[in-house]
């Protein structure tokens, strides 16, 4: 039997995409951002749930990209015990680091609460949240040894909007909220006087090239 198909970032495998679930990615995609990122739809995960939805942003300046992000709308109309909800958000964030900053022993603590003051920020309620916070070291040997030393760190994460009428979550909120996580790992300053007291990352190493 032939799988349902979806559009470019969704896919329903359960039928036609529910109510709840279309409104929330009409959502995802009217959401207002800051012009520093540039999002595009991506292709979903096929197995984490019946309908999901997927984005991949980056943070340019220019022809480079400071920081990159893959942003996942799950959604199982049936519940799931792990999430407390029908709807799930999955994320992925990086960005290269300076050595010195890839070295502080409180930089996981501090990245993940970047995510949470994210959320915060933006007023929004959610549950079950968790994820890894990942710093990895890159040394080069041989014909590649006259490359300097890199450092990245890489955030996953995964929580559950609070759904509200009709049990549709606001997924532009969050998705807002996501994108000032990403601006802020990208060393971008607060994108409103609000955000002031958020902290960002300090001398991020050289930009990649796109």
């Amino acid at each position: 039997m032939d799988e349902p198909k979806g559009t470019e970032g969704e896919l329903g495998h359960g039928g036609a995409p529910p109510l709840p679930f279309r409104a929330a990615v009409d959502a995802l995609r009217s959401a207002r951002l800051r012009p520093q990122i540039e999002m595009e739809p991506a292709p979903a995960p096929k197995r984490l749930a019946p309908h999901a939805y997927a984005l991949e942003a980056a943070v340019v300046d220019g022809e480079q990209d400071l920081a990159d992000g893959r942003l996942v709308l799950l959604h199982d109309p049936a519940g799931h015990e792990g999430w407390q909800g029908t709807f799930r958000l999955v994320t992925l964030v990086r960005a290269e680091l300076e050595q010195e900053m890839a070295a502080d022993p409180l930089l996981p603590d501090v990245c993940w609460s970047w995510l949470t003051g994210a959320l915060a920020a933006r007023g929004l309620s959610y549950g079950e949240p968790s994820g890894t916070v990942t710093r990895a070291s890159s040394h080069y040997f041989g014909g590649l040894s006259t490359r300097p030393a890199a450092s990245q760190i890489e955030i996953r994460a995964s929580w559950t909007p609070r759904e509200g009428l009709g049990g549709i979550p606001d997924t532009a909120a969050h998705l807002v909220a996501w994108c000032d996580l990403l601006a802020q790992v990208a060393g971008l300053p607060p994108a409103a006087p609000g955000d002031a007291s958020v902290v960002t990352l300090p001398q991020r190493r050289g930009p990649q090239s796109r």
